[in-house]
C-alpha cells in the first residue's frame, strides 16, 4: 500500500553535534585499538611497546626511549608533556585546533596513578622523523600512540546533523545525515569502532536541502526484514574491553590471559574471532562446578581490589591470604575426590566411530588434538579434525596414495606429524611402517625415495639407509622395526656432505668428533661438528679460511 502513497516531509531538525577526542592510551585501550586498526594480537602489541619503551637506536641520537611505560591504567599526563603538545598543535595545525584549556581526563576509580598514560616521550619525534629507524610494525604502533596522544589535546570535531521525518499514509520514515563542518582532532586521528554487530552499519550521508511540506518522489520500494542478531563472538579487542569492564585482570595481565587461553587450546581464532573449543568448554564447566566462588566474576574483581589495598597498605596481606585460602582449600580437597578425569575420559562429542559405533572423544596427543574411539583398546580408530568458521568439527579424511606397505601389504595413508605430513601404514598400530613424502611440482604428494648407504647392517645384513634426526643425519637399518640398528655417519663424510661445512682433518679435543670450518658473525672460526652436544670452538685466521 506504500506504492500509492504521497511521501511528504513533516519535520526537519538541524543541530550542531560535537565529537570529543578520545583520551590518551592506557594499556587495555592500546591493545584494543592496535587490534582494531593494525590487527596486532595483544601479545605482539605489548612486545612492540616494550621495545619502544626500552629504547630504539636513532642514529646520531643513540638509543632513545620513544614512549612512556606501557603497563598503566592511568590517563594522567605530566604538565611538561601537556605544554609541549599544546605548543606543537598551535605550530603544526593552527590556533583554531587548540582548545583554550588542556583536556584533563579522569582515570577509573581503581586506577593506579604510579604511571602516566601511554604517550610519546617527546611529540617533536613525529612518526616520519623516526620512520627510517623503525621496522614496519614498530613504526605502525608508534604512529598510533603518537597520533592518539596529540589528538587527545585538540579541539572536538563539529558536525551539522540533520534529521528529516517523512509521512507516507499511516507510516513514518526517518532519514538522518551529517556534514563535517570542522575536523578538529579528526584531522589527525580517527578512532576505530568495535565490531559488535553482525551487520555492517551504513555511514551517515549528507541529505539534500529539504523543507517541511516538500513532496518526495518514490524511486524504489525495497521490502527488507531484519532479525535480532545474537551477540557476536569476542575478538581480542572486545574481550579485553569486557575484562576491563568486569574488573578482571590488570594492565600487565590482559595479554597473558589472551595468550594462555589460545596456547592451551581453550579457544581457537577463526577469522579474528575467538571460538571456545570442546576442551575449553569442558574445563570451564569442571572448574565452575568445583570452584564456584573462585570462578565467579565478582569474586575475581573483589580479589583484584583486595590486592590493590594490600599494595596501598590498607589491608594486611596475611588477612587477604587467609580469606582466600581457607575456602579454596576445602574446594580443592573436594575436587580431588570428585572432579572428572579429563585426560582419561577425553572431551565428549556427538560423533560416532564408523568402525564400531561407539562415541568419539577429543584427546590430546603430542602433536595436538585428535578424535579417538571410546571403545579403546578393542577399537583403535582415530581421526584428525579441524574446525570450520562456525567452530564445528570437520573430520579430515586420510588421503590415500597408490602405495602399498612393503611389510604387510596394506594401503599407506597420509598422516600429520610433528615435522609435517608423512606416509603411515593403515594397519597401525599392528604395523608401524612409515615413509617420507614430498610435494612435487604439480602440488601432489609422492613418496620420497630413501637414500641408501653402501654399508650393510652389522646385525642382520640388510642395507643401511640415510635418515635425518634431531642431531643431523645417521644410518638406520632398512629392516626397521624388526632390526633397530643405527650408526653414526662417518665424521668426515658428514662434514663434507651436500656442500656442508668443510672438514679440517682434525678432531675435537673434548669429544673426538671432527672439527669443521665455519663462518660466524665475528668472522671465521673452527667448531666441533657434534654441535649442540659439544660446543667446542677455536679461532682461525682468515687466510687459512680463504685457502680452504
Amino acid at each position: 500500500d506504500l506504492a500509492g502513497c504521497t511521501f511528504s516531509v513533516v519535520e526537519v531538525e538541524r543541530k550542531e553535534r560535537r565529537k570529543n577526542p578520545p583520551p590518551p592510551f592506557i594499556t587495555s585501550q592500546l591493545q584494543q585499538e592496535a587490534w582494531r586498526q593494525l590487527r596486532f594480537p595483544a601479545k605482539k602489541t605489548m612486545s612492540l611497546a616494550q621495545r619502544l619503551y626500552e629504547g630504539v637506536d636513532l642514529g646520531q641520537e643513540g638509543p632513545v626511549g620513544l614512549i612512556t611505560y606501557m603497563r598503566t591504567d592511568s590517563v594522567r599526563i605530566a604538565p611538561e608533556a601537556l605544554q609541549e603538545v599544546r605548543t606543537f598543535i598551535r605550530q603544526k595545525f593552527g590556533a583554531e585546533f587548540l582548545p583554550e584549556n588542556p583536556h584533563i581526563y579522569k582515570s577509573r576509580k581503581t586506577a593506579q596513578e604510579a604511571h602516566e598514560a601511554i604517550r610519546p616521550t617527546s611529540v617533536s619525534r613525529d612518526p616520519e622523523s623516526v620512520k627510517p629507524f623503525l621496522e614496519k610494525d614498530l613504526f605502525a604502533l608508534y604512529e598510533l600512540i603518537w597520533k592518539r596522544f596529540v589528538a587527545c589535546q585538540m579541539n572536538p570535531a563539529i558536525f551539522d546533523q540533520t534529521t528529516v521525518d517523512i509521512q507516507a499514509g499511516k507510516y513514518l520514515f526517518r532519514a538522518t545525515g551529517s556534514l563535517l563542518l570542522f575536523p578538529g582532532f579528526m584531522a589527525l586521528y580517527i578512532e576505530a569502532e568495535d565490531e559488535n554487530n553482525g551487520q555492517e552499519e551504513k555511514p551517515e550521508e549528507k541529505l539534500p536541502p529539504l523543507a517541511v511540506g516538500d513532496v518526495l518522489q518514490l524511486m524504489e520500494l525495497k521490502p527488507e526484514q531484519h532479525f535480532t542478531q545474537p551477540p557476536p563472538r569476542y575478538t581480542e579487542a572486545t574481550l579485553i574491553k569486557e575484562l576491563e569492564e568486569k574488573g578482571i585482570g590488570r594492565p600487565s595481565t590482559y595479554a597473558t590471559i589472551l595468550d594462555n587461553i589460545q596456547e592451551r587450546k581453550y579457544v581457537t581464532k577463526i577469522k579474528g574471532r575467538l571460538h571456545p573449543t570442546e576442551l575449553g568448554c569442558l574445563v570451564s564447566e569442571l572448574l565452575v562446578e568445583n570452584f564456584p566462588d573462585i570462578l565467579d566474576v565478582q569474586f575475581t574483581a573483589q580479589m583484584e581490589e583486595e590486592l590493590d589495598k594490600v599494595e596501598e597498605g590498607q589491608l594486611s596481606w596475611v588477612q587477604a591470604l587467609e580469606d582466600f585460602y581457607e575456602p579454596f582449600q576445602k574446594n580443592l580437597e573436594n575436587a580431588r575426590e570428585k572432579m572428572q578425569d579429563l585426560k582419561g575420559q577425553g572431551v565428549p562429542t556427538d560423533l560416532k566411530c564408523e568402525k564400531c559405533g561407539a562415541a568419539l572423544v577429543i584427546r590430546l596427543g603430542r602433536h595436538g588434538q585428535f578424535l579417538a574411539c571410546t571403545n579403546y583398546p578393542q577399537c583403535r580408530n582415530t581421526k584428525e579434525f579441524r574446525r570450520n568458521e562456525e567452530g564445528e568439527i570437520e573430520i579430515i579424511e586420510n588421503e590415500a596414495l597408490t602405495e602399498k606397505c612393503e611389510k604387510c601389504g596394506a594401503e599407506m595413508v597420509i598422516k600429520n606429524g610433528k615435522y609435517g605430513k608423512f606416509l603411515a601404514c593403515s594397519r597401525y598400530p599392528r604395523c608401524k611402517n612409515t615413509k617420507k613424502i614430498l610435494i612435487n611440482g604439480e602440488g601432489k604428494f609422492e613418496v620420497a625415495q630413501e637414500e641408501e648407504s653402501p654399508e650393510q647392517c652389522p646385525n642382520c645384513g640388510a642395507p643401511m639407509l640415510v635418515k635425518r634426526g634431531r642431531f643431523g643425519k645417521f644410518l638406520a637399518c632398512s629392516n626397521y622395526p624388526t632390526c633397530q640398528t643405527t650408526k653414526k655417519i662417518s665424521a668426515a663424510d658428514a662434514a663434507n656432505e651436500n656442500n656442508g661445512p668443510e672438514y679440517t682433518g682434525e678432531n675435537c679435543s673434548q669429544c673426538g668428533a671432527p672439527l669443521v670450518y665455519r663462518r660466524g658473525r665475528y668472522g671465521p672460526f673452527i667448531a666441533c661438528s657434534n654441535y649442540p652436544r659439544c660446543r667446542f670452538t677455536k679461532k682461525e685466521s682468515l687466510s687459512i679460511m680463504e685457502e680452504k
